[in-house]
């Protein structure tokens, strides 16, 4: 058998240390799995307040800083948004109840348009598809109440996430050097995909992310000043819409005009969708002004890894999926140029 490489040195010398490191580590990651997503997210929370934990510290010692970050977070943060999606689940459960039971009055918008230049047979598109539709809804909505566990499985994650955030804010630069000193891997090519990682992070929490909470916050405040129902519920679906590239608000903004020239209301109707058309546009103005930096997410990454992200690792997939995907591309540049000696694009 001599064609059968030799095992490195390092094994030869501690086979047993080299079997307890690989059997540790695959009972760490046992123990994260049923909680990874709420440790991720814990994970993106430290990377965005870590400035703010730096500024707390000229007033405070590491642990305190770390503590009213934590305590800000859960206030400002997290328990507000746990009530914004609680409300927009309950609202999209009676989006799927009034479907279902035809409260939707689709002739009297078809009665609107007939005698323009527009042949749309609304009726028979919504009663063939009005059971797929509610299905959809309901099966996203199911989605997002599984992703808690119920109330006990959200209290727990939601527990870990605090203390994973505590724990970053306070020693996370301990940490990274840790896994730089443990990683055999060279300083340079540790510090460019430390850089990379760190834009691509940038890219994807600030450049869609932010962008699409901003984006859904404005047009939410259109469509309530509009006397648009389910408002809530229209916001949180703007935010998930405005995150897929090619897609955007006008998912929910045209809907929402089509409902109200339905409803006999043309002049708001024509006012959402010059507002609609203001946000959708904002996005041109707003990436480049949050990220000040070259892109780092082309649109396949950012689509693939949101969907991907989401049924890997939760609703966290979000953030995380698209910074995967790209830091895997990174991983791969560092590997064949060190194995080649050429540069890669």
């Amino acid at each position: 058998m001599g064609g059968r490489p030799d095992p490195p040195a390092w094994v030869r010398r501690q086979p047993g240390l080299t079997v307890l490191t690989l059997l540790s580590g695959v009972l760490a990651l046992m123990i994260f799995l049923p909680y990874l997503q709420f440790v991720l997210l814990g994970g993106v929370l430290a990377y965005v307040l870590f400035p703010l934990q730096q500024q707390a510290e000229r007033y405070a010692r590491p642990t305190v800083a770390a503590f009213a970050v934590v305590v800000a977070t859960l206030l400002v943060i997290l328990i507000p948004l746990l009530y914004l999606l609680t409300v927009a689940v309950q609202q999209s459960l009676s989006v799927v109840s009034a479907i279902r039971s035809g409260q939707l009055d689709i002739a009297s918008i078809e009665e609107l348009l007939e005698g323009s230049r527009y042949s749309l047979n609304l009726v028979g598109a919504y009663e063939s598809n009005q059971e797929r539709i509610a299905a959809g809804i309901q099966e996203i909505t199911s989605e997002a109440i599984g992703f808690v566990g119920g109330v006990p499985g959200l209290l727990i994650g939601l527990s870990i996430t605090l203390f994973v955030l505590f724990a970053l804010l306070r020693d996370g630069e301990d940490l990274i050097e840790w896994v730089q000193w443990v990683i055999p891997i060279n300083e340079e090519i540790l510090q460019e995909l430390r850089e990379g990682l760190d834009e691509l992070m940038w890219a994807s929490v600030v450049g869609n992310v932010l962008v699409a909470a901003i984006q859904a916050g404005l047009l939410g405040i259109g469509l309530a000043l509009a006397g648009l129902p389910l408002v809530i519920f229209l916001t949180v679906a703007t935010f998930v819409l405005t995150l897929l590239p090619l897609v955007g608000a006008f998912g929910v903004w045209l809907p929402a005009a089509v409902y109200l020239l339905g409803v006999g209301r043309p002049v708001a109707s024509a006012a959402i969708v010059a507002y609609g058309l203001l946000v959708t546009v904002s996005d041109t103005y707003l990436r480049p002004a949050l990220i000040g930096r070259s892109g780092a997410l082309n649109s396949t990454v950012v689509v693939v890894g949101i969907f991907g992200g989401i049924a890997v690792f939760g609703a966290v997939g979000l953030f995380i999926g698209p910074v995967v995907i790209g830091g895997a591309k990174l991983v791969f540049d560092c590997f064949a140029r060190e194995h080649t000696g050429e540069l890669t694009t």
